[in-house]
Order: C-alpha cells, then structure tokens, then sequence
C-alpha cells in the first residue's frame, strides 16, 4: 500500500474520539463501584441538605430549590473537572496513555472521547437528580421553552469548560495517587465559594469577586434562573440572573481549557520524557 493509499484512509480525529468515548463509556459502567459512587454521591447530599435546609430564602422561595440548583452544577464540575484530573494522571501512571501515544490516535481524540463520557454520564445524573428532586421535594421543573434551552446550553457549555479544564489539569499531579490530595480540595473550594452549599450573595465580597472569575459560579446562577421564580432575579448580586455573561465566560472558559490542554498534555510523565 502506498503512502497516498495510507494518508486516504487515515481515520478522522472525530471519529476515532466518537469510538474511544463508546469504550470510556462502557469502562465507566463495567468499574460499578465507582459508577455506583459517582452517582449516589451527589443524589445523596441533595437528600440530606434539602432535608434539613428547609427554610425561605425569599418569598416564596425555599433554600431547597437554591441548593438543588446548586448542586446540579456541582455534580457537572464534579463529573468533568475532578474526576478527569484524577482519573487521568492514574492512567498515565498504569501506562494506558503511553500505550495510545503509540496509536494512530491523537491527543483531540482522545479529548473527545474524555468529553462524551462526561456528557453521557452528566445528562443521566442530572436526570436523576431532577426525578428525584421533583418527587421528594416539589421542584418545579422548567415551565417555557426558553427555560429548557437555558437548562441545555448552561449544561453543554458548563460540561464542556468542566471537562477540558479538568484535562489540561491533570498535567499538574506528580503521581496517579497524588491526584486526590491536589485535585480534591480545589473542587471543594470552588463548591463553597460558588453559591452550591451557601446563598451566593450571603458571601463575603471578596469571596464573590474569587469565585466569578470561575465557570462553577456561572454555572450555579444559570442553573437558578432555570429552577428559580424569575422574581428572585433581583436577590441575584447583579439584580439579574446575566444570561448573555453567563453564556460569555463559560464559552471564555472551554476556549481556555481547550488551549491548556493542547498547551499542556502529555501522552507520558515527565520523568519518562
């Protein structure tokens, strides 16, 4: 076969990423320990915390609607940003990227693939949250059409910032077993500082100033315009819920984790290069 014939028939970088998101999806389910964690984990924070916090935040608005908002967003950062800057530097570690690194794939397939998983697995668990929500505490779901666009966009532009950013952070723990320690508490903060466990605007000024620069308080105020009365807008710190700046930085935001991780992936450790 000649070189021409090679290059004709080299597979697309889409679809190789289209047939390695079909294996990490199905690696995910085959690990159900894991599985089982990653989704109960969330569901049952919302049980406990909606169950406890129970009060009025503003008329006709209860801190359950609030948190479950919230915690929407936070299983998404979860899902994309922690559990890929864990995940992978423990793959490298096993040596599963040197093995791709000598395949035809090439590192944006394998960012796609890394993204579809995290869609797939994003879009079920917000499902079940909202079930679940909705059955045990009364949560409205979105009532116009224009809600349910907010809902997909705010979740697709939300994953997708979550995920790439996660990716180019994987690059920063040493070690596979690192990972947690370094990755953990950076998702923890972004979740207390971003409106999730708190009422956003209850913060400290400085606190809400640190957090808007991250996509996981955009996230949270997109969410709450979906879930929310439109009246509670006003409580918002801007008096708005600020669509068309939520769209704005979450879209700055996968430009950014785009380009860190072309900028900083590596199929081997440093020490192996």
């Amino acid at each position: 076969m000649t070189t021409t014939t090679r290059e004709r028939f080299r597979p697309n970088p889409v679809a190789l990423g289209l047939l390695r998101s079909g294996l990490e999806i199905r690696q995910f389910f085959r690990a159900r320990d894991s599985m089982i964690f990653s989704f109960a984990f969330p569901i049952m924070l919302l049980v406990i915390f909606a169950s406890i916090f129970n009060f009025e935040i503003a008329p006709g608005v209860k801190f359950t609607q609030y948190f479950i908002a919230g915690m929407i967003a936070a299983a998404q950062l979860t899902n994309g940003f922690q559990t890929l800057a864990i995940q992978i530097p423990i793959e490298r570690d096993r040596g599963v990227l040197k093995r791709l690194a000598g395949s035809p794939m090439p590192p944006a397939s394998y960012f796609i693939g890394k993204v579809v998983m995290v869609y797939t697995i994003g879009l079920i668990e917000t499902a079940l949250m909202l079930a679940i929500a909705g059955t045990l505490f009364d949560l409205s779901l979105p009532d116009t059409p224009a809600k349910w666009l907010t809902l997909a966009w705010v979740t697709m532009l939300g994953i997708a910032a979550c995920t790439l950013c996660g990716i180019a952070f994987s690059s920063i723990p040493r070690e596979g077993k690192r990972a947690p320690a370094v990755v953990t508490p950076v998702a923890l903060v972004l979740q207390f500082i971003s409106g999730v466990f708190f009422v956003f605007t209850n913060l400290p000024s400085w606190m809400q100033h640190i957090a808007a620069v991250f996509p996981l308080k955009w996230m949270t105020q997109g969410m709450r315009s979906v879930f929310l009365p439109d009246s509670f807008a006003s409580q918002e710190a801007a008096g708005s819920w600020e669509l068309g700046k939520v769209a704005l930085i979450l879209g700055v935001w996968v430009v950014i984790g785009f380009t860190l991780c072309v900028l900083t992936f590596r199929w081997t450790a440093k020490e192996e290069r």
